[in-house]
């Protein structure tokens, strides 16, 4: 069975791109921030803290806004973790400091904390200048290898310590997933390129773009010429699924979709899909369905091979997808994909259960879905290769294939650190931000003997 494939560009007009395309979350009115922190019971042993992982003070910040001290409300943010602005913006906080927030216990809605972060960092007062000060210079040089979030954390807090910073970055900007991999209506108005540009403020950080590790770069040649190395490269290889039809045209990864996207001057250009399937259950799978949706796709399904309390998107990414008219399939595990000179035009799954001990089982009952594009959006792995060198020692990986780290965030190698996705974690940028700062604390340390 044959299906025309109907991909095409402008689906909607430009005007309706614009609007579709608008901050997610508008930003809080003075009036609505007071309101907001009212309801902070600014506990003295604040679970909410414990759940963050850049540990941030937030009922003191809170206190803070509550007293009409935004700019110190800022600095308090930004002092536990300088990506605190976006952060707000794309952090899941509904399933770490909102969802720990005691106020869940009394079956009311938690606090607000995302848009209260947001509203402090909205309004730091810049005309008191810099709220960080480089401590005198140590004489010290350190590679980052990364421009993400966890490289830029780890450059800053490396800096304030009076240390030289260069960052080798492989892509054309800085920002990592905040540049190339979040959704676009969650980070609107170039915010991250804004965001690093108070990150380097701080002075004494050096960017070297378009400078890949394992082609432009070695690791070892990066230990020779610096005092200590952090790896900061994310994931570098996307997951594949291993079935016939997976190279035919229309297939695509969606990170590499969303990077598009947010790289597209006008995203009228984009070529858009009529009927798309989105095989994955994580935050990427929604953020690709629902552009998919804003850019004009008729249909729009996410299939996962297990069930709904499986998947990794929180319950109100979830919701987000469902308020969108996306629907979903679950237990269906992709089995081929049948296509044309055209492209894919169908994809067929195997209808899945799961036995008493959790394991996956694949039955032979067939689902078959109509499509002109099929985004992946089951993960990415790290490739390891680009950190060998002819024979030179490279950082042991744990059994997931990812850096292996000791709790200093060191490599097997001594002057070798690793943070972000590219060790194993959840996968977050408040998480990489986490890492980034804890590992330059050890270089930091390490480094002062």
């Amino acid at each position: 069975m044959s299906l025309e494939h109907d991909i095409q560009a402008s689906r909607f007009t430009a005007q309706d791109i614009k609007n579709n395309f608008t901050d997610l979350h508008p930003a809080l009115s003075i009036k609505q921030a007071l309101v907001a922190s009212e309801r902070c019971l600014f506990c003295y042993d604040a679970p909410c803290i414990q759940a963050c992982p850049t540990k941030i003070d937030i009922p003191l910040f809170i206190k803070q806004i509550n007293t009409n001290n935004a700019h110190g409300a800022a600095k308090e943010i930004l002092s536990a973790n300088i990506l605190g602005g976006s952060c707000a913006k794309v952090c899941p906080t509904e399933t770490l400091c909102e969802q720990a927030c005691v106020r869940n216990l009394k079956e009311e809605a938690p606090v607000d904390i995302a848009l209260l972060q947001r509203y402090a960092i909205d309004h730091l007062d810049h005309s008191q200048g810099y709220p960080f000060k480089r401590s005198p210079t140590t004489g010290k040089h350190i590679a980052v290898i990364g421009a993400g979030p966890a490289g830029l954390a780890c450059a800053h807090r490396l800096a304030q310590n009076g240390h030289k910073i260069t960052i080798y970055e492989a892509a054309k900007k800085s920002g990592g997933l905040n540049e190339y991999g979040i959704a676009q209506y969650k980070l609107v108005d170039d915010y991250a390129q804004k965001e690093i540009d108070f990150v380097l403020k701080i002075g004494g950080i050096d960017i070297q773009y378009e400078t890949a590790l394992g082609s432009d770069i070695s690791l070892t040649s990066l230990r020779n010429n610096h005092d200590a190395v952090f790896i900061a490269i994310g994931l570098n290889a996307t997951n594949t699924l291993n079935i016939p039809g997976e190279n035919l045209k229309g297939v695509e990864d969606a990170i590499d979709y969303i990077s598009q996207l947010r790289q597209s001057g006008d995203m009228t250009d984009l070529p858009v899909g009529r009927r798309i399937v989105i095989i994955g259950a994580g935050m990427t799978a929604i953020d690709i369905a629902v552009q998919s949706k804003k850019l004009g796709a008729e249909e729009v399904s996410i299939v996962y091979r297990r069930n709904q309390q499986n998947m990794g998107a929180s319950q109100y990414e979830q919701e987000l997808a469902l308020t969108h008219g996306i629907r979903f399939v679950f237990n269906a595990q992709p089995h081929q994909i049948l296509g044309n000179k055209q492209g894919a035009t169908h994809i067929q799954f195997k209808q899945t259960t799961e036995n008493s001990e959790g394991q996956l089982i694949t039955t032979d009952n067939i689902i078959e879905l109509p499509c002109d594009v099929i985004f992946k959006a089951i993960g990415q792995k790290l490739n390891s290769s680009v950190l060998a060198h002819n024979t030179d020692p490279i950082p042991a990986l744990d059994t997931r294939g990812r850096l292996k780290v000791n709790r200093q965030f060191r490599t097997s190698l001594d002057n070798v650190y690793a943070g972000g996705d590219a060790i194993n974690g959840l996968d977050l940028v408040v998480e990489a931000v986490s890492h980034g700062n804890q590992a330059a604390a050890a270089i930091h340390k390490q480094l002062k003997k």
